[in-house]
């Protein structure tokens, strides 16, 4: 799956020429397939993060100049390595250091046998990168954000606006736990078994908001790319543990959302879950969903990811009964408040209220929640917009909108508010 979908990407592009939005945004999407894989190979094969990703940028600037006008080459990835290391051989050349001029031999040696090299010889060291980022060195509440920038490719302020942090203090965070992973000289292997599950919650974490900020992409967007690499990702991670509850309740989750994508954007339009035709939900991935879940329920240590994953199957369900069961929903989302009790899942919990007809309490809810966090946070407006319009106060809900629209980085969901707030008006 991963090499197809990188050949797709340059498919036919390598003559092209002119600088069109088209050519750009395949150069951002071949650029953002292989740079995952590519730092996790380097800092994984000499035991330099730092150096990695200073090589891998200086890289991706180079191709996201060149390759618009001088066409995506057939294998970026091989591009891409041969620059970085290109970069990280004149940073050692220049170094003094013993170990150093060890790596620069190292890197020159590999150069000389590229041309041989193919994507598929390509090990993906993601995983194991990502697993050096939830060493018990590093802070647990920067390991997530460490992964999404270091291993997936995400800017700083898309972590911190994903975290709901300020931008700088997001960025001070991610530079203090990569000066510990450089000073400590973390391991680069994969933790033993036994040790894994202690380990892998931040990386669920991690796959999980991986997925979620590809969802909320523009389709053209290179970053769309976020969600199959997260389902590639929480498929991995449930087949190196197997075992592991949490990590199949993940994938569930996952595969639920992406069943009804299709079902989301009609014609271009946002379509919202409530309105869906369920026949056009992807009963396959369903199926496959429901598997992982039923396989974790087995394994009786209940948790965030399979709460949610339950919540998303009973929306599943009305593919077969026509009907939404609002009180399992409202259930479940009492139980994940308890083990989870997040921002997140508390607007939730209120939109759950409000479209099961429970107004008073979903105020109540929405009511109970600090404005200093709620103010940015776009699904916050959208509930409070659905439930100041089902009471009737149209100025309030037309406000909500208004600001939802400009919190909402989804085109199509934009153009839905926006509809919506003239259906108001008028």
């Amino acid at each position: 799956m991963r090499g197809e979908r990188g050949r797709r990407g340059a498919a036919g592009s390598k003559h092209v020429t002119g600088q069109t939005r088209t050519e750009q945004t395949v150069a951002e999407f071949a650029a953002r397939d292989a740079f995952g894989r590519l730092v996790g190979y380097l800092a994984a094969r000499f035991g330099a993060l730092s150096d990695a990703e200073d090589a891998l940028a200086e890289a991706l600037t180079a191709a996201l100049s060149q390759w618009p006008t001088q066409g995506v080459p057939d294998n970026p990835s091989a591009w891409l390595l041969t620059v970085a290391r290109r970069r990280m051989a004149d940073a050692a050349r220049r170094s003094a250091s013993a170990e150093k001029g060890a790596d620069h031999i190292a890197l020159l040696a590999e150069e000389a046998q590229e041309a041989a090299m193919e994507e598929r010889d390509l090990p993906d060291e993601r995983l194991r990168l990502m697993f050096v980022c939830t060493h018990p060195a590093i802070d647990r509440a920067v390991q997530a954000p460490l992964m999404l920038q270091t291993v997936l490719g995400f800017q700083a302020a898309d972590i911190a606006d994903a975290f709901l942090i300020a931008p700088n203090t997001m960025g001070q965070r991610l530079a203090r736990a990569k000066n510990k992973i450089r000073e400590s000289a973390l391991s680069f292997d994969l933790p033993s078994p036994s040790d894994r599950p202690g380990r892998v919650a931040a990386l669920l974490d991690a796959i999980y908001i991986c997925y979620t900020r590809g969802w909320i992409a523009a389709p053209d967007a290179p970053s769309a790319a976020h969600r199959s690499e997260a389902l590639w990702l929480a498929e991995i991670v449930t087949a190196l543990m197997p075992g592991e509850a949490e990590a199949l309740g993940l994938q569930a989750l996952v595969l639920h959302l992406e069943a009804r994508k299709a079902a989301g954007r009609v014609n271009g339009a946002y379509v919202p879950l409530d309105a869906q035709d369920t026949a056009l939900w992807d009963r396959a991935m369903i199926a496959k969903a429901e598997a992982a879940l039923k396989t974790a329920s087995r394994l009786a240590n209940p948790g965030r990811f399979q709460i949610e994953a339950a919540i998303q199957s009973v929306h599943a369900d009305r593919a077969r009964t026509g009907r939404t069961d609002w009180d399992a929903i409202l259930a479940l989302y009492g139980a994940l408040l308890v083990i989870a009790p997040s921002l997140g899942a508390k607007v939730a919990q209120a939109g759950a209220l409000t479209l099961a007809g429970r107004l008073d309490a979903a105020g109540t809810v929405l009511a109970g929640l600090p404005a200093d966090r709620v103010k940015a946070y776009q699904p916050y407006w959208a509930v409070r917009a659905e439930l100041s319009a089902l009471r009737g106060d149209a100025a309030r809900a037309a406000e909500a909108l208004s600001i939802a629209v400009g919190l909402s980085l989804d085109p199509a969901e934009r153009r839905y508010l926006l509809t919506r707030r003239a259906a108001l008006a008028n």
